[in-house]
């Protein structure tokens, strides 16, 4: 593998990786405030919906992201009332989200657009474009450094940058405010937070506003960044990837973004090489393709046990009287 390879595998491991690292960060602050979230999945597809749908009618990128974000909340606050306010399960809640998602956004995007399932194709204006970095251009024939910020850094979309600009605003937003330490602290112990006069319920419910947005970003670059529009089930999964992400990173943000990109970096590779060969055997196309996946339940066989979750995660909060 030669050097300019590399950059552009390094690039697409960027891309592919982003998508997840958002909705890590969304189920950071969900589970560290004791509410287990699996429906990331779902609230990613519906914005990936509504983002691709209201750019494909206004043509505005813009636009799109705030209709993805408010498709997202949507389905955050279901998800709040069912495990909080109504103290339901809340894994039920989140498969529950889930199949809501992937139903509902073919069955209104067939009765909108009438193409299947999918969005009408986007133009440059209801997409978000690539961003040239200041002095890209003049650095570009420069060796070696020159490649690596002109093909790797610089040229990707503005929600690129707000994702990995997310991953130390998450650490201080956790570790150094007031309001991080409080939401820690209901993940650990709500009884205590209680009797502080700190209310588990409105922090509860603002872990999982900020987790709705997240994923409403997440889903947006998927369908108006990384694609040209809405498609069934575009997510694939990558909720999924991005609890186990979450769980191999243990709840901390600076872990996550490094396993939200080694799982974009196998998807690259298997994007890339359709066949690789190992001297004594040669993986097929179809092995590389379904490694992000094997290796999301290697993660959750074998880290499980080892990661250890917000003591008071799953389980709703009974004031005591």
């Amino acid at each position: 593998m030669d050097f300019p390879t590399l950059i552009q595998i390094l690039d697409s491991t960027v891309r592919l990786g982003v998508p997840l690292l958002l909705a890590c960060l969304a189920g950071l602050y969900s589970e560290r405030a004791g509410v287990f979230d699996i429906g990331l999945e779902g609230k990613m597809l519906m914005a990936a919906f509504f983002s691709g749908a209201i750019a494909a009618v206004t043509g505005s990128a813009w636009l799109g992201l705030l209709a993805g974000i408010a498709g997202s909340m949507s389905l955050a606050i279901v998800h709040g009332l069912a495990s909080i306010t109504f103290r339901g399960n809340q894994l039920i809640s989140g498969v529950a989200v889930n199949f809501l998602a992937s139903g509902f956004t073919v069955l209104i995007a067939q009765s909108w657009f009438h193409q299947g399932g999918r969005t009408p194709a986007l133009m440059s204006g209801g997409r978000f474009g690539p961003i040239t970095l200041p002095g890209a251009e003049a650095l570009r024939d420069v060796p070696v450094l020159g490649m690596v910020y002109y093909e790797l850094i610089s040229g990707h979309s503005l929600l690129v940058y707000a994702a990995f600009a997310c991953v130390p605003l998450t650490w201080w937003v956790l570790f150094r405010t007031r309001f991080g330490l409080r939401l820690r602290a209901v993940g650990e112990n709500p009884a205590a937070v209680d009797t502080a006069g700190v209310s588990v319920v409105r922090l509860r419910y603002a872990a999982i506003a900020i987790a709705g947005l997240l994923c409403g970003i997440a889903g947006t670059y998927l369908a108006i960044s990384l694609s040209a529009g809405f498609g069934k089930e575009m997510t694939g999964g990558r909720g999924f990837i991005a609890l186990a992400a979450l769980i191999f990173a243990k709840w901390r943000p600076v872990p996550a973004l490094g396993a939200t990109m080694l799982f974009g970096f196998l998807e690259a590779i298997a994007n890339r090489y359709q066949n690789i060969d190992l001297g004594i055997i040669v993986l097929p196309g179809q092995f590389m393709q379904a490694l992000p996946y094997i290796l999301t339940v290697i993660i959750l066989a074998g880290f499980v046990g080892k990661a250890i979750p917000p003591r008071a995660g799953g389980e709703p909060y009974v004031k005591e009287r």
